[in-house]
């Protein structure tokens, strides 16, 4: 058994007979003695030198024992000085007049050397007890700052990636409220080259840190593909691909992406174990729910993996709201939730579309008891598109190593056509020349729509009459998934040709498809402005590029791009 330390004890004792006992009897402990007369010497003794513990007379000249204990343990503070009061008192109500006084036990007189060497091993084992906690507790509370400090750095790094998008463009309103200091839930917004924009509301399983970790992943994937140009079937398939393989098998990524674009007025939305959104009609004050139709990112295989979409027309001033399930799972102080069914009543009570958002927010904040989830939801409202004004992407190259004199062909077949989307390719080639990139938006919508026309209505055949309304629309994209899983033959055919002239240059872009063809004629009548749901591509082509023509009934597209030096 291990010896007792030595502890420095300070007897305040008025009796000189018993202080002197009591010192002997301590001493003989092994202990270091200090003494004082009355309870004013004690405390000034305490001051100057703190001592381990206190053996404690309670009744004492000029400060008793109950005023002298009181002030030492305010001086003590924290740390535990143990004071064991000596007295003759035998009363009840006097014995705990002690304890109550600040002591930690009492010895009757007179003294028992075995009793008091009992306590003071006892009060010392207390007093360990008390540092050692105090210690941990200090140890602790440096350790939480310093994961804080790493939470917050990390926080601000995330930020700078999660939200390096579009996310304060003008027609986006959100609302993220985190239930911990990193938000599980995920917002990511941004442009494509055509002046799209892409927006992915997403919910991690769990909150916090974990809940956050793989949003990094997700969001540069996001942003990455995005820019590039891929359509929302390769930027989901990417990102459940890399979530399936970095993440937990007990985490996942519900998310709703959608691609909302401006010039064809369409919503294209791909739900995945999100709470429906809603696309409101401001004509009609229809709601048209986009529901859950697949399994959460991070789930399935990437050959299991379902990548089909539902596309639904707007018009200018519609709005889709997106929400996450910390929204409908708000509980009031008598744990009710706030629900899917009041959420429509607030969508039915709405009169003014511009509100609806802040009505929502409004509605939340005065039902709301303590938050059990990270509450996020957004509204993103069609504009015109000429009132959207992507920013446009930074080179730093100076330019002088551009490619000016150069023509490539692709013919892409049934098998490619089904899976692969070019697109991305052809516009980081042409990208390469410098003169071509300050139109590269332009020139990407219309190779967009050039490669769309010769995809959907030679290959595939499809009527694009069928757009002429809402109900045909969603039917003209369901025909489209269709057709192109059951695609074997056909191809589409595409040649550049970059030509220097004079300080500038020119681009021929060709696009030929082994389709029916179309009558050009009837087509080229139509004027450049129009509110059809269908016919638009043409016109846009016409409108962003120059010359633009068709040749073999309909089935080869030529339009042309210049630059000045």
């Amino acid at each position: 058994m291990q010896a007792q330390e030595p502890l420095t004890i300070l007897i305040a004792e008025d009796s000189a007979a018993d202080r002197l006992l009591l010192s002997t009897i301590v001493r003989r402990q092994g202990h270091e003695v200090l003494t004082a007369a009355n309870g004013a010497e004690a405390l000034e003794v305490f001051k100057h030198q703190p001592p381990h513990l206190v053996l404690m007379d309670a009744m004492m000249p000029v400060m008793d024992g109950f005023e002298a204990a009181r002030q030492i343990k305010a001086l003590a503070g924290e740390t535990l000085v143990p004071i064991i009061f000596l007295t003759s008192l035998t009363e009840s109500e006097a014995l705990a007049r002690c304890l109550e006084a600040g002591g930690d036990d009492f010895l009757a007189k007179p003294y028992n050397q075995v009793i008091l060497a009992a306590k003071i091993k006892a009060m010392d084992r207390l007093r360990r007890l008390q540092a050692t906690v105090l210690q941990q507790r200090d140890l602790i509370a440096r350790h939480h700052d310093y994961l804080l400090n790493e939470q917050r750095v990390a926080k601000a790094v995330f930020d700078k990636v999660a939200h390096s998008g579009c996310l304060s463009a003008p027609n986006i309103r959100y609302l993220q409220s985190p239930y911990a200091l990193f938000n599980g839930d995920l917002l990511l917004a941004a442009y494509t080259p055509a002046g799209d924009m892409h927006v992915l509301l997403g919910d991690f399983t769990g909150h916090g840190l974990p809940a956050a970790v793989g949003a990094m992943p997700l969001a540069e994937v996001f942003y990455g593909m995005t820019a590039k140009g891929y359509g929302l079937a390769e930027t989901l398939r990417e990102m459940n691909a890399k979530l399936k393989r970095i993440l937990p098998v007990d985490m996942f990524c519900c998310a709703t992406m959608l691609c909302l674009s401006f010039q064809r007025r369409t919503v294209e939305v791909w739900n995945g174990g999100m709470p429906d959104g809603y696309l409101h009609r401001i004509a009609t004050g229809e709601r048209v729910p986009l529901a859950a139709r697949h399994l959460p990112l991070g789930v399935l295989s990437p050959q299991a993996f379902d990548d089909r979409t539902e596309v639904q027309t707007m018009a200018v001033g519609d709005r889709v709201f997106l929400l996450s399930d910390g929204v409908i799972d708000t509980t009031d102080a008598d744990d009710r939730l706030f629900g899917v069914e009041r959420l429509q009543q607030l969508f039915a009570a709405n009169r003014e579309p511009d509100n609806l958002f802040a009505e929502i927010e409004r509605a939340l904040h005065a039902f709301r008891g303590e938050p059990r989830d990270d509450v996020s939801m957004v509204e993103i409202s069609l504009l015109e598109a000429a009132h959207v004004v992507p920013s446009a992407p930074v080179y730093s190259d100076s330019g002088q190593s551009s490619p000016l004199d150069w023509s490539v062909s692709f013919e892409f077949r049934g098998a490619t056509l089904r899976r692969f989307n070019p697109l991305p390719y052809l516009l980081q080639l042409l990208q390469e020349v410098h003169g071509l990139r300050t139109q590269g938006g332009a020139i990407y919508s219309v190779l967009a729509e050039l490669y769309s026309n010769a995809l959907e209505h030679g290959v595939l055949g499809l009527d694009s009459s069928l757009k002429r309304d809402a109900s045909g629309f969603a039917r003209y994209y369901e025909q489209r998934n269709e057709r192109l899983e059951a695609l074997q033959d056909g191809y589409v055919r595409v040649h550049l040709q970059v030509k220097p002239q004079g300080a500038g240059g020119s681009l021929v872009i060709r696009v030929e498809d082994s389709g029916k063809g179309f009558d050009v004629a009837r087509v080229m009548e139509r004027p450049l402005e129009g509110v059809r749901l269908s016919g638009r591509g043409v016109s846009l082509i016409r409108q962003l590029g120059h010359n633009a023509s068709w040749s073999d009934e309909g089935r080869s597209a030529c339009v042309e791009f210049f630059w000045e030096g």
